[in-house]
């Protein structure tokens, strides 16, 4: 996963207890370069297209980037997850129609199903419901889980603390080996 991620990071390093080593900057943020369901092969797919913030799958499935945003309770700044929802084709040709106006952000927010596997999380993060709601033009939409127990979930609605920040971090930068 952390190939495949770009992250922000605060200018507080930390003691890894993956590495045992001091990082410079704590990562408050973390984006996947792709949808859960995009294969390179896709690529050379006509019907298939992934962007910076759009991805197409056989003309039939349609994912758009997106924010999901988990407030620090101990911390100025906000944890940040840069993750795929995928749309209906409705909502998804609705949000390019929409993509360079002015006002978009007062457009009702979108049905969308989680896709992206967030592998620090035990359960599967993906298929979970999501509303997704656009910014002003130039800013990245947003996702809000539906409640439910999923942690993630739960960390959406009450906020982690840096210590937990960290443990997303040290689970993300050095990844133990899984049993076979």
């Amino acid at each position: 996963m952390s190939g495949g991620y770009r992250r922000r990071v605060d200018d507080h390093g930390f003691v890894c207890g993956g590495c045992g080593r001091r990082h410079d900057g704590l990562p408050f943020s973390y984006g996947a370069a792709a949808p859960a369901y995009w294969r390179e092969d896709l690529a050379r797919d006509e019907k298939s297209l992934l962007e910076d913030e759009i991805c197409i799958i056989a003309g039939e499935h349609y994912f758009v980037r997106a924010r999901l945003v988990i407030a620090v309770t101990d911390a100025v700044q906000d944890f940040d997850w840069g993750v795929w929802v995928s749309l209906s084709s409705a909502a998804f040709s609705r949000m390019l129609d929409l993509w360079s106006t002015p006002g978009r952000e007062r457009e009702p927010a979108y049905f969308g199903w989680f896709a992206t596997e967030l592998p620090v999380y035990r359960e599967p993060t993906l298929n979970l419901r999501t509303q997704v709601h656009t910014g002003s033009v130039g800013e990245r939409p947003h996702v809000v889980l539906e409640p439910t127990y999923h942690p993630l979930a739960v960390e959406q609605s009450e906020g982690i603390t840096r210590a937990r920040v960290q443990e997303i971090a040290e689970q993300l930068l050095h990844p133990r080996p899984t049993r076979q």
